[in-house]
């Protein structure tokens, strides 16, 4: 079977929703002999900034000379790169054969696109012997498919309100969820978290007798910088190759995560910083597409994440025009989203997503009206991007929220 017709089989995968639960992932596993027995893990869970979180880990060990699978959601462009070893993806051959020979188990027993790319993951990393996974959760964490290893150590980024009618109303329901990865006497390392969840994440731990890490007792705050206190040394952290504030933030949380596992040296953790984006292939973070005229891809797709990005859009130039295309999916908090960026965009255009969770322009339009705020429908932004670009003008285009946006522009772009 080639890959195209796999690939449209694995997306079918996505009429079965989300199952939230461990019963159906493990009897997916059972039936590859469990791989992830064999895995040296960490475990990455949060609202924001898990994914730079993972990178940045991933980076690092990749430095110390260990051979490193990562494993991340969504895709940007290509299905392979949700697995990697040491930034190379998944090749072809591999995804075609592991789909082929479940092919008899997916029709009789209808496991979800996440469940079947998890075990994928886990099968990969465990027959090409990597010496570390670093795997990164899709919703939640006590339910996730992921939450079947058995990590060296749990971290949780950060907790806001996000997919409420999975993991439920507030703070601390949401923390409860996430603090679902951390494990008996396995440590487990934290952002900056709302008191509400934090409290919760700070039982969790303690009944699980798991040496808590708090970013804000092992960090010092300069305005511009972060010192990291680390076992034998310090590090000042000033900025990543991943834009903004909240990126050091998530670099600080790794550095430690990595300390207090290993015995390492100051220059390997800033060379694993400093090569995030050449080790691991991150994309969508603050990313300047282009500089002239400015283009920005970023993936921020709730409050928190656009409270990041405006931090760091406040540093650019003056332009004379600022435009911004965005698109959401319909469980997110789209009102805050759009009062929050409405001050710092001259123009403002929704892009409706072909796909079933992404909100509609309608809803959009209404949301637009009550705050006086206009807002346009565009149908082919990889147009007019094309068009901005060649324009050659002093303004600033910015594509903002959800990946699967970022994505469809990129591939059409690389498509041209």
């Amino acid at each position: 079977m080639e890959k195209e017709k796999v690939l449209q089989k694995l997306f079918s995968l996505h009429q079965f929703g989300i199952k939230l639960g461990l019963e159906n992932i493990q009897k997916l596993l059972d039936q590859i002999n469990n791989p992830h027995y064999n895995l040296k893990c960490f475990h990455v869970a949060g609202s924001n900034g898990k994914g730079s979180t993972s990178s940045f880990i991933a980076s690092i060990l990749m430095e110390m000379g260990f051979k490193v699978g990562l494993y991340t959601s969504p895709h940007f462009v290509n299905f392979n790169e949700r697995i990697r070893i040491n930034g190379k993806e998944i090749e072809d051959n591999y995804i075609i054969d592991f789909i082929d020979n479940l092919n008899e188990y997916v029709e009789n027993e209808k496991p979800t696109f996440f469940e079947i790319t998890t075990a994928m993951a886990f099968k990969y990393f465990d027959e090409k012997k990597v010496d570390y996974a670093v795997i990164e959760t899709g919703l939640g964490g006590r339910l996730d498919a992921t939450n079947v290893i058995m990590p060296i150590s749990s971290i949780i980024t950060s907790i806001s309100l996000e997919h409420t009618e999975h993991l439920g109303n507030t703070l601390e329901q949401i923390a409860f969820e996430k603090g679902g990865i951390i494990k008996n006497e396995k440590p487990v390392f934290i952002g900056k978290l709302p008191k509400d969840a934090e409290d919760v994440i700070l039982k969790i731990s303690q009944e699980r007798k798991s040496k808590l890490f708090r970013v804000i007792d092992f960090i010092e705050d300069y305005n511009f910088s972060l010192l990291v206190k680390c076992k034998n040394f310090n590090i000042n952290l000033y900025k990543t190759p991943l834009l903004g504030k909240h990126q050091l933030y998530n670099a600080a949380l790794a550095i430690k995560t990595i300390d207090e596992n290993f015995q390492v040296q100051s220059h390997k953790i800033l060379n694993g910083i400093k090569k995030v984006i050449k080790n691991t292939s991150i994309q969508g973070r603050y990313e300047v597409y282009n500089n002239f005229p400015k283009v920005i891809f970023d993936s921020a797709h709730n409050p928190e994440g656009i409270q990041s990005f405006i931090e760091e859009f406040k540093k650019e130039k003056f332009y004379e025009k600022r435009i911004l295309i965005f698109s959401v999916m319909k469980d997110k908090n789209s009102i805050e989203m759009i009062k929050m960026l409405k001050d710092y965009f001259d123009e403002i255009y929704f892009y409706e997503l072909n796909f079933e969770r992404s909100a509609r322009y309608f809803d959009i339009k209404e949301i637009g009206k009550k705050e006086n705020i206009i807002i346009r429908q565009i149908h082919s932004p990889e147009n007019y991007l094309n068009d901005f670009i060649n324009n050659k003008k002093n303004n600033c285009l910015v594509f903002l929220g959800s990946m699967y946006l970022l994505g469809e522009i990129k591939s059409k772009i690389i498509s041209k």
